[in-house]
């Protein structure tokens, strides 16, 4: 267990001093701190322009917002942790892979009895922490966002419902470590070892979706799962890649968890990330030491 917990805390040590998972962290954790200004600016802008309608005698519909939920103004974090999380989870993952074999401390390692799911469940368990105090930190931002706006703070119902919901983004992000833990591995190349996994990412979150739906690229910037087209050769082709479109089962688990969005298909949405989670686990735990020796190209 001594190996474990300093294998653990330098990984924690070591994501924190990473450049580039710093970049994309500050830019995480700023949007993320103005996306309920952003919530209730478009809110407000909204119901100003129904009300100057209603007067105008222009409309009989109802406020668009008048039953929103509470936590409304939070629906773009779910875009937040799709295309910026996700980055940062995948930045995360390869760096710990490759700066381990750049600088030959796995051989050093593993020149002693130590065995390699004990290892590897070590880094994924320091950044797992570390992604954890992330999305920590971004919940209190969003909560206390919140309250300024309200002016009064989040009541017990609410406060769990964000709560779950960044719970689910950990979840979600953690696929995506073990992706760039993975490509980490195996890659031949420093460069490919970055690139393969972001261009498996675009896949998952623009081509999946738009297969299944026909949704346009920036319909899938909405906080809120494309609609499947119903009949013909999309429904068909939405039964088999809908399940991978991740980014799409985590908007509707997130829609669940935040009380904006309905409650169909959330069994087969949390199977979609659980079972991709488990299988990048079993992949990764199963990792043979020679792959872990091997030396980078470039």
């Amino acid at each position: 267990m001594t190996g474990f917990r300093a294998t653990l805390q330098q990984e924690v040590l070591s994501a924190r001093r990473e450049r580039m998972p710093q970049v994309l962290l500050v830019v995480f954790l700023g949007m993320v701190s103005v996306s309920s200004l952003i919530g209730w600016l478009t809110h407000r802008t909204v119901t100003s322009v129904w009300e100057t309608t209603r007067a105008a005698g222009l409309t009989t519909a109802p406020n668009p917002f008048a039953h929103a939920a509470s936590l409304s103004y939070v629906t773009n974090v779910v875009i937040y942790v799709i295309l910026i999380g996700a980055l940062l989870a995948i930045v995360l993952g390869v760096s710990s892979t490759l700066r381990s074999r750049k600088s030959r401390t796995t051989d050093l390692v593993l020149s002693r009895p130590v065995d390699v799911a004990v290892h590897l469940g070590a880094k994924l368990t320091g950044m797992a922490i570390w992604l954890a105090t992330i999305l920590t930190a971004a919940a209190v931002l969003t909560w206390a966002s919140i309250a300024l706006i309200a002016r009064a703070a989040l009541g017990a119902g609410d406060t769990v419902r964000l709560a779950s919901f960044f719970g689910l983004a950990w979840v979600f992000l953690l696929v995506f470590v073990v992706v760039g833990m993975l490509s980490g591995i195996h890659s031949r190349r420093e460069t490919s070892a970055l690139l393969l996994p972001i261009v498996g990412w675009s896949v998952i979150t623009f081509v999946l979706p738009q297969l299944g739906t026909a949704a346009l690229p920036v319909s899938l910037l909405n906080p809120v799962a494309a609609v499947p087209v119903q009949g013909g050769a999309f429904a068909l082709v939405q039964q088999i890649v809908g399940p991978l479109a991740l980014g799409e089962q985590f908007k509707t688990l997130s829609g669940a968890a935040l009380g904006t969005g309905g409650s169909s298909s959330l069994g087969l949405a949390a199977t979609a990330i659980v079972t991709a989670l488990a299988a990048g686990l079993l992949v990764l735990l199963a990792t043979k030491r020679d792959h872990l020796r091997r030396d980078l190209r470039d």
